[in-house]
C-alpha cells in the first residue's frame, strides 16, 4: 500500500529548505527555488508562492514514489516513511535507492536505520566532502522523526 508524507514530513522539510521565491544558489552551488525545487530553475528565475506550493508538491510526488518502491512492503509507520522521503527530496532518489537508511529498514533494524540518517551530512565544497552543520541538524531532525512512535 502507498503512502504519501505527513504533515510532520512536510514541515520538516519546509524547515529545512525553506521558501525563496527568487533562485538562488545552494551551498553546492545548485540553482534553487522555492521549498527546495532543482528542475528547471535558472538565475533570475522568480515564482508565486502557489508556484512553490506545486512545485513542492509535484517533487515530493517523486520522493514518496521512490521511498515507497524502496520499502516494499516492509512495515513502515507514517514518520518512518516521512523521515524517509524528507531524506530522498535532499540527496535524490538514486542516493536514497543505495542507502544504508533504506537497506536498515528494509532488514527491520530501525535503530541502525535511524542512526544512517546522519551519515548523509556531508556537501563537496571547494572540491572537498565536508560535513555541513546545516545538514547534521537535518539529518538529526529526520533520524528524531523517524524514532517518532
Amino acid at each position: 500500500m502507498s503512502q504519501t508524507i505527513n504533515e510532520a514530513g512536510i514541515d520538516l522539510i519546509k524547515e529545512f529548505e525553506g521558501c525563496k521565491l527568487t533562485a538562488y544558489q545552494d551551498v553546492k552551488g545548485i540553482w534553487t527555488i522555492g521549498v527546495g525545487h532543482i528542475r528547471g530553475v535558472t538565475q533570475g528565475m522568480q515564482i508565486t508562492m502557489a508556484q512553490a506550493d506545486q512545485f513542492l508538491r509535484d517533487d515530493l510526488a517523486g520522493a514518496e514514489a521512490a521511498v515507497n518502491r524502496g520499502v516494499g512492503s516492509a512495515p513502515t509507520t507514517p514518520n518512518q516513511f516521512a523521515a524517509m522521503v524528507s531524506l530522498c527530496f535532499n540527496i535524490g532518489s538514486g542516493g536514497f535507492a543505495d542507502s544504508t537508511v533504506l537497506r536498515q529498514h528494509r532488514a527491520g533494524h530501525f535503530q541502525a536505520a535511524a542512526d544512517a540518517f546522519l551519515m548523509w551530512n556531508k556537501a563537496t565544497i571547494n572540491g572537498v566532502l565536508q560535513p555541513v552543520a546545516g545538514l547534521t541538524r537535518r539529518r538529526t531532525a529526520e533520524k528524531d522523526l523517524y524514532l517518532k512512535p
